[in-house]
């Protein structure tokens, strides 16, 4: 049997996790002194709250080589095999340390670099399950995600730049002047790193430029997973992008699958912002 170990940068709750037969290992998120297991010991809820209230951004920390190494142990106890799916190397090292660890259990585990986050790596972590349930190998399944995966497309709208300002990812100057201007940057995954692909005036010009990449990244492969998510506490902005943009989806997706941004990209992010993730057409 194939079980698949991902991280909580994922954003999968841990009770779908348990219904799909998916190990999930937690990120750490510290807020001053305090640490907490995200997903576990720290809800989605119990993160935005503390993110609005705090001044300072929480810091994410990597799952090191020892956590991956007793979680695939378990695997490797019950007779099982692994497939590992982390986010993006370009984002954390955690990877790097899933590679490690994978090397004490040999061809019973493979690691796969999602090169995304997030929903992003949400839809793969889906289309692991479709080619095992299919009846997909091991190596059969990592192999077809490592060629899948450049297709996998995220792009996410902000409601605000203040979280980008708090990691010093742009200046004081920029956040302030966007704030006047009610800009709304669009940001996406690009070869597993976080880049500005956009900015609009206000929140409908903003739905209409994220309809807009949608179609410039060679539209929705529907037969593939796909995702929509925001982030913070309240779906209505996530609400007003479905309605906004039906014509992508109507006839084609009756039933869209939505989550909650988490820790790991919401950080910087901030309450407020819309996500959409997807297979590019070939």
């Amino acid at each position: 049997m194939i079980e698949i170990v991902i991280d909580t940068a994922s954003d999968m709750e841990a009770v779908d996790a348990q219904e799909a037969g998916v190990s999930l290992v937690s990120m750490q998120v510290r807020f001053g002194d305090e640490e907490f297991s995200d997903g576990f010991d720290l809800s989605k809820k119990q993160f935005y709250d503390r993110l609005i209230e705090s001044d300072e951004l929480p810091q994410t920390s990597q799952i090191n080589e020892y956590r991956w190494a007793e979680k695939l142990s378990d695997v490797v106890e019950k007779g099982n095999e692994a497939l590992v799916i982390t986010l993006s190397s370009k984002l954390s090292g955690t990877y790097n340390c899933a590679v490690k660890a994978a090397k004490k259990f040999g061809k019973n585990v493979r690691v796969v670099d999602s090169l995304n986050a997030s929903i992003g790596e949400r839809v793969l972590l889906d289309y692991a399950l479709r080619i095992i349930n299919g009846g997909g190998s091991l190596e059969e399944t990592a192999a077809e995600l490592d060629s899948a995966k450049s297709r996998v497309q995220v792009l996410a709208l902000l409601d605000t730049l203040k979280y980008l300002k708090k990691g010093g990812r742009i200046s004081t100057v920029a956040a302030i002047a966007g704030g006047l201007l009610s800009i709304k940057p669009v940001i996406s995954i690009v070869k597993g790193e976080v880049k500005l692909v956009g900015k609009a005036m206000g929140s409908k010009k903003g739905n209409n430029l994220l309809m807009q990449l949608v179609e410039k990244c060679g539209g929705i492969d529907f037969d593939m997973p796909y995702a929509l998510a925001y982030s913070g506490t309240n779906g209505e902005v996530l609400e007003k992008y479905k309605t906004d943009s039906e014509h992508l989806w109507k006839g084609r997706a009756d039933d869209i699958p939505t989550y909650v941004i988490g820790s790991t990209i919401g950080t910087h992010v901030g309450p407020g912002a819309i996500g959409v993730s997807f297979f590019a057409k070939k």
